[in-house]
C-alpha cells in the first residue's frame, strides 16, 4: 500500500465520505490511500513486526468502514481516524495477551488430558518435555500466527468460527493459520537443536 499523501483538508475529505456513505467503494479505497501510513504506524507501535502491523491495519481499516457512519460530520475526520485506530489497536493487544494466556492453560490442559495413569515417570517426564517445547515455541509466534495456530489447532475452531471470533475474512485467517505452523515448526526444530546443543555441551564438559 502506497504511502499517505499530505491530510486533506476538511474540504477535500468531506466529498470522499460522502460518496463513501453512498456505497462508493473507490472513494472508500481513495480514503484508505491517504490514510495508510498514519493507521499503519500507530499499527506498528502496537505489534513492532511489518508484517503483523500490515495485517492488523488492514482489520482497523475494516473496522473502519464499518464505523464510518458513526463519525460526526462536524469534526475533524483525521483526529477520529487516528482515535479509533489507536483503540482498536489498544483492544488488539488486550485480545491478544489474553489469547496467550488461552494458549499456556489450554496446552496445559492437554497434556493433562492425554496422560495415563499407567505412564510410567519417563513417559510422563517426556511429555511434559514436549508440552513445554510447545509452549516455548507458541511464545515465539507473532501474536495473530499464535492465535489462529491456537483456535485451529488446539481448540479445534473452523475457519468460519475463527474469521467470525477475530473479525477477520476467512482467507485471512487460513493465511494466518498456514504461516503460524511454519513458523512453528520452525521454532520448535530451532529450540530442540538448541537443547540437542546444551546436552553435547554438557557431556563434553
Amino acid at each position: 500500500m502506497g504511502a499517505d499523501a499530505a491530510t486533506p483538508a476538511p474540504q477535500e475529505i468531506d466529498p470522499l465520505i460522502e460518496r463513501c456513505l453512498k456505497g462508493d467503494q473507490s472513494a472508500w479505497d481513495a480514503i484508505v490511500r491517504l490514510y495508510w501510513r498514519k493507521v499503519f504506524n500507530i499499527a506498528y507501535k502496537f505489534v513492532g513486526r511489518h508484517d503483523e502491523a500490515e495485517d492488523l491495519t488492514q482489520d482497523v481499516f475494516l473496522k473502519l468502514f464499518r464505523s464510518l457512519r458513526t463519525f460526526d460530520r462536524r469534526a475533524n475526520f483525521s483526529t477520529w481516524l487516528i482515535s479509533v485506530s489507536r483503540n482498536l489497536c489498544i483492544d488488539h493487544y488486550r485480545s491478544m495477551r489474553r489469547e496467550h494466556d488461552v494458549v499456556a492453560h489450554d496446552v496445559d490442559a492437554s497434556a493433562v488430558a492425554t496422560a495415563s495413569s499407567t505412564d510410567s515417570p519417563l513417559v510422563a517426564l517426556e511429555r511434559r518435555d514436549r508440552v513445554s517445547l510447545l509452549r516455548a515455541a507458541l511464545d515465539r509466534l507473532t501474536p495473530s500466527l499464535r492465535t489462529a495456530v491456537m483456535l485451529r489447532d488446539i481448540q479445534e475452531l473452523s475457519y468460519q468460527e475463527i474469521a467470525e471470533r477475530l473479525g477477520v475474512p476467512e482467507g485471512t485467517v487460513k493465511s494466518r493459520i498456514n504461516r503460524g505452523r511454519t513458523e512453528l515448526a520452525r521454532q520448535i526444530a530451532r529450540l530442540r537443536q538448541h537443547q540437542e546443543s546444551s546436552v553435547k555441551s554438557g557431556v563434553s564438559g
